[in-house]
């Protein structure tokens, strides 16, 4: 049997917000089956940048998140804006929300956090050897303090089920996977 796409047969928008995006599809499946309300949520790029120094400490925030009420250590992340490359938006906000920038990029995994809800993936970058380039440039919103963690600490936060994040923990597990750790 082979898998195929959903036919769209009517989609409308329940709110456009520029945090929250939803819209209710009406779609037949292959089989003609007709699922009249298939919600989706729209939301942009995402990046999450595993940051290591020179002398391999794990660049990291801190941060309060309201949905669990919390605050939590967590990889820098941030929204891709639009018309800008997932790259760019890595080192944009490792230097917005910690000051620390150069070193050597590669993308490491891109995930979705619910391919059969949401709209957009998430880029995770590899930055070996950042250094401190600069002071935080935070939006007024934001209440990021950096925190410099080794290997150890950071593995704790995953055993331990304190990053929440799965977006972030994933992408760590890879990490440690494959340094053979």
């Amino acid at each position: 049997m082979k898998i195929g796409k959903w036919k769209i047969l009517d989609s409308k928008y329940i709110i456009k917000r520029p945090w929250l995006t939803a819209r209710v599809d009406k779609v037949e499946l292959p089989n003609g089956v007709v699922h009249p309300e298939y919600y989706v949520l729209e939301y942009p790029s995402w990046v999450n940048v595993i940051a290591l120094t020179a002398d391999h400490q794990f660049v990291m925030v801190e941060q309060y998140r309201h949905g669990l009420g919390d605050v939590f250590t967590e990889l820098v992340a941030g929204v891709v804006e639009e018309n800008e490359q997932p790259l760019h938006a890595a080192q944009r906000e490792l230097l917005e929300e910690t000051g620390y920038g150069k070193g050597d990029w590669q993308l490491f995994t891109v995930l979705s956090a619910n391919p059969g809800s949401m709209t957009n993936l998430s880029y995770t970058y590899l930055a070996t050897n950042v250094e401190p380039i600069s002071t935080q440039h935070l939006d007024e919103t934001e209440d990021i303090a950096v925190r410099l963690l080794t290997e150890t600490e950071v593995k704790a936060l995953l055993m331990d089920d304190r990053m929440k994040q799965s977006l972030m923990a994933a992408p760590l597990w890879k990490y440690f996977a494959l340094q053979g750790l």
